[in-house]
C-alpha cells in the first residue's frame, strides 16, 4: 500500500505534468481562461487516464510490443468516447465550453507517456494509482491556473463576481496570458522546490557533519585510548627494566660484599701463621739462651766423646 501511495503523490508533486514534465501543454493554455473550464478539463482528463491505464495494464500480456502504440490509441480513444458522452449527456454545458478538446484527450502527450512508462510495465492497481495521481496533478495544475487567470482577468472565482467597478487585467483571459501565468506559476513552483531542495541539502549536510564529527571524536577516542595503552605498556617496560637493574644492582652489592668477606677472612689467617711462627723461634732462642755454662760444656764433651 505504501508504494502505491509513493505512486499517487508522484503525480501530484514530484512528476506533476504540467509544472514538472511540461505535458499536454495544448489544453493547459487554451481551456484555462476560468477555473470551471480547468477543473472540467482536469477531471475528464484523470477519468480517462484511470481507464486507460486500467486496460492496458491488464492487456499488457496480450499486446504485442510491435502495435502497442496503435493498440493504446484504440484503448485511449475508447476512453474519451465514453466520457464524452458521459459529459454531453450529464455535464452538456461544459461539454460544449470545452468543445474539441475532448476528442483531443485521445492524443493528450499525457495519456500516451503514462500508458507507455507505467500501464504497460506495471500491474492493475498500481496503475490505476498512477491515474489517479497524475490526473488529479493535471486537475490542479489546470485548475490553479484558470483561478489566477479568471481572478485578475475578470476578478472573478469559478464565475462568481469578487470585485465590482474595478478594472481587471484583461490579458489575462487572452492568450498571452495563459503563457503569463504559467510562467508564474512555474517560477512559484520551482522557488518552492528549490528551497525545499535546499532545506533537504542543509538537514543532509549536517546530518553528514554531524556523522564526521561523530567520526572524528571516535577516532580521537580510540588514538587517546591507543596513546595510554602504550604509556602503560612503556610504563611497565620501563618499571621492569628498573626493577631488573636493582635486582642487578642488589646481587652485585651481595657478590661484593660477599668477595670482600672472603678476602678479610683470607688475611687473618697468614698474618696468624707468621707470628706464630715467630713466637715459636723466640722461645727456641731463649732457650739456648737459658742454658748454663755447665751444659754447654757437657754438649761439648759429648761431641768430642763421639767424634
Amino acid at each position: 500500500m505504501g508504494k502505491n501511495l509513493k505512486v499517487l503523490t508522484n503525480g501530484l508533486l514530484n512528476e506533476n505534468p504540467t509544472f514538472v514534465q511540461m505535458l499536454g501543454m495544448c489544453p493547459t493554455l487554451a481551456v484555462t481562461v476560468s477555473a470551471k473550464n480547468g477543473l472540467g478539463m482536469g477531471l475528464a482528463t484523470t477519468a480517462v487516464l484511470i481507464m486507460a491505464n486500467a486496460v492496458i495494464s491488464a492487456l499488457r500480456k496480450v499486446i504485442p510490443g510491435k502495435i502497442r502504440i496503435p493498440a493504446f490509441i484504440v484503448v485511449i480513444a475508447s476512453a474519451v468516447t465514453i466520457v464524452g458522452m458521459l459529459m454531453e449527456t450529464y455535464l452538456s454545458s461544459l461539454y460544449e465550453v470545452l468543445g474539441l478538446f475532448i476528442p483531443l484527450i485521445v492524443v493528450n502527450c499525457i495519456i500516451l507517456a503514462r500508458a507507455e512508462a507505467f500501464a504497460f510495465e506495471n500491474g492493475v492497481i498500481p496503475s490505476l494509482f498512477d491515474g489517479i495521481g497524475m490526473g488529479l496533478g493535471f486537475t490542479i495544475s489546470l485548475t490553479l491556473i484558470g483561478i489566477v487567470r479568471e481572478f485578475f482577468g475578470e476578478f472573478k472565482f469559478f464565475g462568481n463576481l469578487i470585485f465590482e467597478g474595478a478594472e481587471p487585467m484583461l490579458i489575462f483571459i487572452q492568450p498571452p496570458g495563459a503563457f503569463l501565468t504559467l510562467a508564474i506559476l512555474l517560477a512559484i513552483y520551482n522557488q518552492v522546490n528549490i528551497s525545499k531542495a535546499k532545506k533537504a541539502k542543509a538537514i543532509v549536510d549536517a546530518q553528514r557533519e554531524e556523522e564526521i564529527q561523530a567520526q572524528l571524536e571516535a577516532t580521537r577516542i580510540s588514538e587517546e585510548k591507543f596513546k595510554k595503552r602504550q604509556e602503560e605498556k612503556a610504563a611497565k617496560e620501563k618499571a621492569k627494566k628498573e626493577a631488573e637493574k636493582k635486582a642487578k644492582a642488589e646481587a652485585e652489592a651481595k657478590a661484593k660484599a660477599e668477595a670482600e668477606a672472603a678476602a678479610a677472612n683470607g688475611d687473618t689467617e697468614l698474618t696468624v701463621e707468621p707470628k706464630e711462627e715467630a713466637k715459636a723461634d723466640e722461645a727456641a732462642e731463649n732457650k739456648g739462651n737459658d742454658e748454663s755454662p755447665a751444659e754447654k760444656a757437657a754438649e761439648v764433651d759429648n761431641k768430642d766423646k763421639d767424634q
